[in-house]
């Protein structure tokens, strides 16, 4: 398995921009807003957690991994 160590800031902008896109999903979904309103914020949030979401993808999964320390 391999493994990558992750920053705290990492860990927080991941868990960011996975929050925005699922509220950007929830709000394309839900009947709360109006019709206009909720394709409006829906989409823009989801595009934005698909927009961020991607280049801290690519950086997490192009680090090195971590050596093993001897034992």
């Amino acid at each position: 398995m391999r493994k990558s160590t992750l920053t705290i800031p990492e860990i927080v902008l991941i868990g960011g921009t996975r929050a925005a896109l699922g509220a950007g999903l929830a709000l394309l979904l839900a009947d709360r807003l109006e019709p206009k309103q909720r394709r409006a914020v829906g989409w823009t949030l989801f595009l934005v957690g698909v927009a961020t979401t991607l280049p801290l993808a690519l950086d997490v999964l192009s680090k090195q991994p971590r050596e093993q320390l001897p034992r």
